[in-house]
């Protein structure tokens, strides 16, 4: 098989080979492991972390993820999809496996309907430093034990649209390469600069806090306190660089977080509601004091 691809800045077209399709016959094949049977503990590899993998799911998940350079290892998709959603992606990712079977199969094999069109196992890269996320950026999001990938790939996602410059995260948080905050924020996590704050940060959060500030960024707590300014105060939009910090899903930002931030901002409700869920919390900060009014 073949498929034809036209470079960015190269006049014409290229014709290449296109990658090892395989058709699955054994369910136990260690190849497949990383679909199937490996855990998101096993795939992240803490102890080697050069051999970490994820998975992508879907072809345009997929495609920002090789745009952010992310390295292919493998594909499984639905035989159709050879020639389908998915051939644009297969072209993209050189002479890696592609496995494939039918759709009945596939949905045995993976404990679920891939209704995505492709699954494709990448390898993780080596996270960068704080200052380097940070350099030139405005508005940043920082996530305080925020441990449900799904709150994770939403955030994600309402930071790429409401252009905050990048994400950090304690390392208690979930994971962002995690399949499930993958697939809520639709492949932004491959879009948004984010890296995770170091350990000592998690034992003593005014450290993380204190190294936001010395690179120049006011924080802002999002936490309902007595002393809380309402999130649309001028002070806040006029702050050249500015860091908002959320909290948990069950106990918002630990009371250090809060004492060491420079505003502790609330989102003012009605009808008696008294909290947001952190990922809507996340993107009415965002919009209100992201880089798109800020």
């Amino acid at each position: 098989m073949y498929c034809t691809l036209k470079p960015p800045g190269f006049e014409g077209s290229m014709v290449i080979n296109m990658p090892n399709i395989i058709e699955i016959n054994d369910f136990s094949t260690p190849e497949l492991d990383v679909y199937a049977r490996l855990s998101e503990t096993q795939l992240l590899n803490r102890h080697e972390p050069e051999k970490g993998l994820f998975i992508a799911e879907s072809p345009k998940v997929i495609e920002r993820a090789l745009d952010a350079g992310y390295v292919p290892v493998s594909l499984l998709l639905e035989r159709k999809h050879i020639t389908g959603q998915a051939k644009e992606v297969i072209c993209r990712c050189g002479e890696i496996p592609v496995y494939t079977a039918d759709f009945n199969v596939l949905t045995k094999l993976t404990g679920f309907e891939l209704t995505r069109g492709a699954l494709c196992a990448m390898r993780r890269k080596p996270l960068p430093d704080v200052g380097s996320v940070c350099f030139g950026a405005k508005r940043i999001a920082v996530l305080e034990n925020v441990m449900n990938p799904t709150n994770v790939g939403a955030i994600f996602r309402s930071a790429a649209a409401m252009d905050m410059d990048a994400v950090l995260l304690t390392p208690s948080c979930s994971n962002p390469l995690y399949r499930r905050s993958i697939r809520v924020s639709m492949g932004t996590v491959f879009q948004i600069p984010w890296t995770f704050l170091d350990r000592q940060s998690q034992e003593n959060p005014f450290s993380g806090i204190k190294i936001l500030q010395k690179l120049g960024f006011k924080t802002a707590a999002m936490a309902l306190k007595d002393d809380s300014i309402s999130i649309d105060d001028p002070k806040l939009l006029s702050e050249e660089k500015l860091a908002i910090v959320l909290g948990s899903e069950g106990d918002g930002l630990t009371s250090a977080t809060i004492a060491s931030c420079d505003y502790t901002v609330r989102i003012p409700m009605a009808h008696g509601v008294d909290s947001l869920n952190v990922a809507a919390a996340s993107a009415v900060a965002f919009w209100q004091l992201g880089n798109l009014t800020g």
